[in-house]
């Protein structure tokens, strides 16, 4: 059983643009059967944590398409909000720490995987208190100047895997720990 972080960015490290904005991951192409496709993915996940931003995301085009939620996993979401909930989903909102609802999300998956769903924050609040062991995440070949990062914080990663599934450089990393050393400025 993992903690990982399953996630799609921009070659300049941005989840979504200014706008919270998934427009530019839509336009590339992925199979779901290649190397890293989600199907594979999904499979081995029994709880997922996820952000408020993400959870907003989705609940608004679950709305706007007609399409029902789409895990079956249960799902925390991280919120100092009371955000309404999805009819026959089972969200479960809180505000803890970190540390004390992983707890909490790991007994749920019962010996499976936990996925971390959207938000380099909240990702970067389980890396630091160190329930983060993978980041697994597909590079599009797209950049936005701005928006949301991929990772809030400064962490030592060891490249473990790589791949490509068509428009995508695909990368899995484990999390070694938070980046102790100062860098020179620019770097």
């Amino acid at each position: 059983m993992s903690t990982i972080y399953y996630t799609a960015t921009t070659l300049d490290g941005f989840l979504a643009d200014p706008d919270d904005s998934l427009d530019w991951l839509f336009r590339q192409n992925q199979e779901d059967g290649g190397p890293f496709g989600y199907e594979a993915f999904i499979a081995n996940v029994g709880a997922i944590a996820m952000g408020a931003t993400t959870y907003e995301w989705v609940r608004s085009h679950l709305a706007a398409s007609g399409e029902p939620w789409p895990y079956k996993q249960p799902t925390w979401v991280f919120t100092h909000r009371d955000l309404p909930l999805i009819d026959g989903a089972d969200v479960r909102l809180t505000n803890g720490a970190v540390d004390r609802v992983h707890a909490d999300v790991t007994r749920a998956a019962d010996g499976t995987d936990v996925w971390i769903v959207g938000g380099g924050a909240l990702a970067a609040d389980f890396a630091r208190a160190g329930l983060l062991d993978e980041i697994v995440v597909s590079i599009a070949p797209v950049t936005l100047g701005a928006g949301r990062p991929l990772l809030s914080g400064r962490f030592d990663l060891q490249l473990l895997d790589t791949g490509r599934n068509v428009d995508f450089v695909c990368a899995r990393y484990r999390v070694v720990g938070m980046l102790t050393e100062d860098l020179p400025d620019g770097e």
